[in-house]
């Protein structure tokens, strides 16, 4: 069986794939990095120069493909349910979702922590970053994520070495 990971960036919807994945000897497929090698370019760079429109183009071809793997950890970028077709490729795929939940305050340091995010992902309302953004872009997205889980974890407080037992026993 598939498992997917969701939620907002930050969650560690990467970091804990990667060791859910080694864990239960699968691989890992990031649905934002398949965009990237598709494209050729970085997130923010198709958001600046295609528009969102056409990152979320990319994004639904990258969701159908992973959902055609056996066997795989999937880690989905934050809008990746967004879509009802993504959702219905996901739904049809029987794949176990597993909904990364995290407090906003905490989300803020994970993604400011990250040095990698000012240069490759874009922002994701006109609030440009910051608290605010996260708490309108959870507000919008977390309906989505909870209609679809078959489980979540609030991974707040916890290391991804405390998370991976968590999330090994929900399989």
């Amino acid at each position: 069986m598939s498992i997917g990971l969701i939620g907002y960036r930050g969650s560690g919807k990467t970091t804990l794939g990667i060791h859910l994945a080694d864990r239960l000897w699968q691989k890992f497929v990031d649905t934002d990095q398949l965009v990237i090698e598709i494209a050729g370019k970085t997130i923010k760079e198709i958001f600046e120069q295609d528009g969102e429109a056409k990152f979320r183009d990319l994004e639904s071809e990258a969701v159908i493909k992973v959902c055609e793997r056996p066997e795989v950890v999937i880690g989905f970028g934050g809008g990746a349910l967004d879509r009802e077709e993504n959702r219905q490729a996901i739904a049809k795929a029987g794949l176990k979702l597993i909904y990364l939940r995290c407090e906003p305050e905490e989300l803020l340091k994970r993604i400011e922590a990250d040095p990698n995010t000012a240069a490759t992902r874009p922002n994701l309302t006109s609030l440009v970053g910051g608290i605010d953004e996260i708490k309108t872009v959870l507000a919008r997205r977390e309906p989505i994520w909870r209609s679809v889980k078959s489980a979540e974890l609030d991974v707040t407080y916890l290391s991804p070495q405390d998370a991976i037992p968590y999330l090994a026993r929900m399989m």
